[in-house]
């Protein structure tokens, strides 16, 4: 029977993942089942990279804001009156108190415990009966802020202060998807879906075709299967991963659904034939095909829990159509079956290998990108790689 072993990050448990793709072995059972490993995880990754947190539409106007916890860090996301979107830790800066919580506007930010209140950049400008208190001053006990930066409307978090700007860390991601214009394109649904699996087995399912004739047999593989679509892995300049997958049509419509036009700035490249999906590691998932583009953002809940959020994006100038939402609604179906598919794969393979009998396997020539992620994954989590 499988184990945990004590020794739980000597690298030579993992040698069998570090040989060729079709040499190797698959992960070690305990990394997806382990609270030491997931635990390393967060430490050695998610508070060390970019972390993919929603788009700049979510909090569109001054004073917009929504709260979020990831790999257990409370925070908070809000547009200030200069306009400028803002991340800081949420946590009142006096007994240390959740201060905001879903979706919402406001003017200040009011601690529900105390009322200590902050302006929408962070600076307390209120608390009430500390006049007493020696040497107290309100400039010293602003919010804490955490690393934001913006990427074509999309937000990312990093709780690092040395880590690399978030353009270096995209590389050459920024270029490879810059005809499907993502600045000009909105948000136009998001869905939340709670998970009963590991982060990576949501993210080693995003990047393989292997599963699409068996998983998705009745939908994505009546138009895309891996065999005449290839889906092609590239070359990656940055901290992510890529595929092409050729075919025609729509890859985010089921066969025989109408859909919007061609996005226009593709007309003309190869892009108009097919879908572009990289993976921005450690757990960002975003597919642009010919005339969308949609994205899995994954919040690590634990070893065996994890949250799915899937965006819907489409050029602006559709959502000004008239029949936007009756042919949006094509889309919508065709996410929402696949992405059902995709969960009930992801608990079953978690519940499989929660088997104290559960044991590694071998890699398929078409899971290149998962020998790839989990490689990358267990670089940082080994610390082999910084």
């Amino acid at each position: 029977m499988t184990s945990e072993p004590a020794d739980l990050f000597d690298p030579a448990h993992y040698t069998g993942v570090r040989k060729p793709l079709l040499e190797a072995d698959t992960m070690p059972v305990w990394t997806y089942t382990s609270e030491a490993f997931y635990k390393r995880e967060v430490e050695n990754i998610f508070m060390k990279v970019w972390n993919f947190l929603g788009r700049a539409e979510q909090v569109a106007k001054p004073g917009d804001y929504f709260a979020a916890t990831f790999a257990g860090v409370p925070l908070i996301v809000i547009r200030g009156d200069d306009g400028e979107v803002r991340a800081f830790a949420n946590t009142c800066r006096h007994r240390g108190s959740e201060l905001l919580e879903g979706k919402g506007q406001c003017k200040t930010i009011i601690c529900p415990y105390h009322s200590w209140t902050y302006a929408l950049d962070g600076r307390l400008v209120g608390a009430p009966e500390m006049g007493q208190s020696a040497g107290f001053r309100t400039e010293d006990h602003s919010l804490i802020p955490i690393r934001l930066e913006t990427w074509a409307g999309f937000l990312f978090v990093c709780f690092d202060k040395d880590a690399p700007p978030l353009s270096q860390y995209l590389g050459g991601l920024v270029d490879k998807v810059s005809a499907y214009k993502l600045g000009d394109m909105v948000l136009a649904r998001r869905r939340e879906y709670i998970m009963d699996c590991n982060w990576k087995l949501f993210v080693e399912n995003a990047k393989e075709s292997y599963h699409i004739a068996t998983v998705h047999k009745s939908t994505i593989n009546k138009y895309a299967s891996a065999r005449k679509s290839g889906y092609w892995v590239e070359e990656a300049k940055g901290e992510y991963c890529v595929t092409f997958a050729q075919h025609e049509g729509s890859m985010a419509l089921l066969q025989g659904d109408a859909g919007f036009p061609i996005i226009e700035s593709l007309k003309g490249l190869r892009e108009e034939g097919g879908t572009c999906a990289p993976l921005i590691y450690p757990s960002t998932y975003l597919a642009c095909t010919i005339d969308c583009a949609w994205y899995l953002e994954l919040h690590p809940m634990g070893p065996d829990k994890t949250k799915l959020i899937h965006g819907s994006l489409f050029p602006r100038e559709r959502l000004a159509r008239g029949d936007f939402e009756e042919v949006a609604a094509h889309y919508y179906k065709r996410w929402d079956i696949t992405t059902d598919e995709d969960i009930v794969a992801s608990d079953r393979q978690q519940r499989g290998l929660s088997s104290p009998f559960a044991v590694p396997g071998r890699f398929s020539h078409r899971e290149p990108l998962v020998h790839e992620i989990d490689n990358w994954i267990l670089d940082r989590v080994l610390g082999e790689r910084p």
